[in-house]
């Protein structure tokens, strides 16, 4: 109970925190979608040093409106909450850590896969919010059908669809974690991954496609390639936990 009430005053403070600070908050959260954004400041210089003008991005500004009346309020809670959920997470994990250690054996201990958990997660936000999300979002929120059609998107659905990415880029980053415990469990072998290498890799690149529907190679490859490591150390995780058998 005392771990549990210290995560949870821990969680309040924090979103309190970033409530207070609402400018901040949301110039983080909003900046994805500005075309001054770093990512497409680094593909401006790319184009500019290296001559290739295909990675230049052109400004572009979405118009985001809102539509009910209590929505930029509750969404102004619900961000502060997952900010300080965020920020709390590394004394979270602390907590939780401290809390079962005592009924681990010293091996159990030592394999722990709550910190090498955190920091893939924690990857895979990162990942999406300076590379996956923005040129998802300037792809399909300037996407037209015609030009008598005029695209202002709404912010519940900007943050919806952050958050959306997140957690799933988030949860594709678990996979050595979760290749571990399968392995633990019988359920896969080390062989048996290397066997499926070819079709895990035409997965993973109609997964890339589904996250980044944009119509360039480079793109792509950006969220591929890291999603393909991630499988090939999987691979090198299960390997291990069945010779330590």
């Amino acid at each position: 109970r005392k771990v549990f009430f210290r995560i949870a005053i821990a969680v309040i403070l924090l979103a309190c925190i970033a409530f207070l600070n609402k400018e901040l908050l949301f110039d983080i959260v909003l900046a994805p979608q500005r075309s001054d954004f770093i990512l497409y400041r680094f593909f401006n210089r790319l184009a500019a040093d290296f001559s290739i003008p295909s990675l230049q991005v052109e400004d572009f500004h979405v118009e985001l409106i809102n539509i009910q009346l209590t929505s930029q309020f509750m969404i102004h809670m619900s961000t502060a909450f997952y900010a300080g959920l965020l920020l709390a997470s590394p004394y979270i994990i602390y907590l939780l850590f401290g809390f079962i250690s005592p009924a681990l054996h010293e091996a159990e201990r030592k394999t722990c896969l709550m910190i090498p958990g955190f920091f893939l997660f924690i990857t895979g936000i990162l990942l999406n919010y300076f590379v996956i999300f923005p040129l998802s979002f300037r792809f399909l929120a300037t996407y037209q059908v015609s030009e008598l059609v005029v695209n202002k998107i709404s912010i519940s659905s900007y943050i919806s669809s952050f958050t959306m990415l997140s957690l799933l880029l988030g949860a594709a980053f678990e996979i050595p974690i979760i290749a571990y415990f399968l392995s633990k469990l019988g359920l896969i072998t080390a062989p048996m991954l290397k066997q499926y290498r070819k079709y895990a890799l035409v997965g993973i690149l109609v997964i890339a496609a589904i996250i980044t529907p944009t119509s360039d190679v480079f793109t792509l490859l950006l969220v591929s390639i890291p999603l393909y490591f991630l499988y090939e150390l999987s691979i090198q995780v299960v390997g291990r936990s069945r010779k330590k058998k």
